[in-house]
Order: C-alpha cells, then structure tokens, then sequence
C-alpha cells in the first residue's frame, strides 16, 4: 500500500505544528507578581467637595489603574504631572480652573466625565 504524498506531508505539518501549540503556565514567581485584573472591594473613593474633592478622587482612580495594571508607568507619569498641576490650582484657590483641569485630563485619557 502507497501512501498519498499529499496526504503525508499534512499528516507530518500536522504532528510537528501540534507540539507547537502546547503551552505550559508560567512560573509561580510570574504569577504572584502580576497585577491584580480587578479593583479590590476594599476600595473607596475619596469623598470632598470642589476641586479639593475632585483632584483626591482623580488621583485615587489612577493610584488604582496602576496597581491593577490598567495605566502604563508613561501614561501613569502623564496623569500625575496633570493631577499636580489641577491641584496646584486648587491650592491657589481657583477651583473652576482646577476642576476642569481634571475634567480634561479625564477626557484626554478616556475616561468618563
């Protein structure tokens, strides 16, 4: 009996691609450092009024979506360096100006209202 050569080749792709496709789980060093997916139900969101309220709140968000893994460091340094500068404002008593600083960089960052 003849094999089909055709039909030897596939059945050869086949049995090398299979090994290929196997995966194995990662190192349980990798796991345990990985960020968790999920906000913890222990997370609050400051509470305050004006742009005092606002700024903690914003800053909270992003202190959260780092340790989650949800901002990478160079958007997360963004982020901060606008938390400052509407904080600032708010320090100098210019809450509608630091309020929509925030509102801003909320929205430049895709995040809602």
């Amino acid at each position: 009996m003849r094999l089909n050569p055709i039909l030897t080749i596939v059945l050869f792709a086949g049995l090398v691609t299979a090994g290929c496709n196997a995966s194995s789980p990662p190192p349980a060093a990798n796991v345990a450092a990985a960020p968790s997916p999920a906000t913890p139900a222990s997370f609050k969101l400051p509470e305050g009024a004006g742009c005092s309220g606002d700024v903690a709140r914003w800053r909270a968000i992003q202190e959260n979506d780092r340790a989650i893994g949800h901002v990478n460091e160079k958007v997360y340094a963004q982020i901060q360096g606008e938390i400052a500068q509407a904080a600032a404002a708010c320090q100098s008593g210019k809450d509608a100006e630091a309020r929509a600083l925030v509102r801003a960089s909320k929205a430049r960052h895709g995040y809602p209202g």
